[in-house]
């Protein structure tokens, strides 16, 4: 049995870890920290977790865990994160892995320092991702030339009015630490777009340069609510990455073109779609539709890698990491008005 902590006892751990931790067989929560008492007795109620402290030092001494879950605001990400590598526990990282380029590579030295842990990174990656995979590994659409990405939503107004009624809470309507540039680490861009990146990411490979336009559309922030970037890939091919929290009908796309076809993502199945002709513009193209098999559960993924003593396929140290160093590329471009170099590669098996 995988005994895990959680820090931060907030809606991701209320809405996601502790329900799926729940579903997993030989994996159980077994200690909570939190800033808030009536939050932590609840979730301690709700998923029988057994103790809850009011302090990360009280949950790092807690010597009969194998694992943590950082589940904090986005600027303590690393700060957490290097403490649970050094305690030498397993360790979860919600997204985004931090805030700065040093604290990636900080947490990937410490990563690298103790191999024996594994370190699983959120985005977690769906049967979509890695069924687009298998096809573009097989050719299925010939040379890669293009992608589009987009995830967005409503904003931290609708995650927080979800998040309220799951504590049975008075609902927050003016005062999300989301839009205060001074604690957030950034806007829309770290907090959705890193999930249409780490697609592009994941089914493309790694990036050479960013040109980012970020813009403040709508929300009451001094930071960007919509954000478009394009991603020139080290295969050559051009992606553009898309996101903003001024999307209430929510909008989760995905496709990737080539020479030979294309994949595009529709729901949870994948349509492929072929040129019937190519003497004929207007030929009607084929389609066929593949239906993805399951793909694991985050935690489930998590707890095998623990077992089998690897890092995750995807969602990984190196790749969170690459997948940061975008985003902070992404808000260099639209300071200079230029394309940004990266440095850092992906780690895809």
């Amino acid at each position: 049995m995988i005994n895990v902590g959680i820090l931060g006892a907030g809606g991701i751990a209320a809405l996601s870890h502790l329900p799926e931790i729940a579903q997993v067989e030989g994996m159980r929560v077994t200690h909570i920290c939190g800033r808030t008492e009536h939050r932590l007795r609840l979730l301690c109620q709700r998923f029988d977790v057994p103790r809850y402290s009011l302090s990360w030092q009280d949950l790092l001494n807690d010597e009969t865990l194998d694992a943590v879950i950082v589940a904090l605001p986005h600027p303590l990400h690393a700060e957490a994160g290097l403490a649970v590598l050094e305690r030498g526990l397993h360790l979860f990282m919600q997204k985004p892995l931090c805030t700065t380029l040093e604290e990636a590579h900080q947490l990937v030295a410490a990563s690298e320092a103790r191999p024996e842990l594994t370190v699983y990174c959120r985005p977690s990656f769906s049967a979509v991702i890695y069924e687009m995979r298998r096809q573009l590994k097989n050719g299925a659409i010939g040379k890669v030339s293009g992608a589009f990405s987009r995830h967005s939503h409503g904003g931290p107004e609708i995650y927080y009015a979800e998040v309220s009624d799951s504590f049975e809470e008075k609902r927050v309507t003016d005062d999300f630490w989301f839009f205060d540039a001074d604690t957030a680490g950034g806007g829309a861009l770290i907090d959705m777009g890193v999930y249409s990146i780490a697609n592009v990411v994941a089914l493309l490979g790694k990036v050479n340069a960013v040109t980012a336009r970020l813009l403040t559309v709508d929300k009451p922030t001094a930071m960007e609510d919509t954000a478009t970037l394009l991603l020139e890939m080290a295969n050559g091919a051009l992606a553009t990455a898309e996101t903003s929290w001024c999307d209430p009908a929510r909008s989760s796309y995905l496709r990737v073109h080539g020479t030979a076809g294309k994949l595009i993502q529709t729901g949870a199945a994948i349509e492929c779609i072929k040129p019937s002709s190519y003497e004929r513009e207007w030929a009607e193209p084929t389609v066929e539709v593949i239906t993805p098999p399951p793909a694991l559960n985050q935690h489930e993924e998590w707890r095998r890698a623990i077992k089998s003593g690897q890092q995750p396929e995807l969602a990984n140290l190196w790749t969170a990491r690459h997948v940061s160093e975008i985003m902070l590329a992404a808000v260099a471009s639209n300071e200079a008005g230029r394309p940004i170099t990266l440095v850092t590669e992906p780690r895809l098996s």
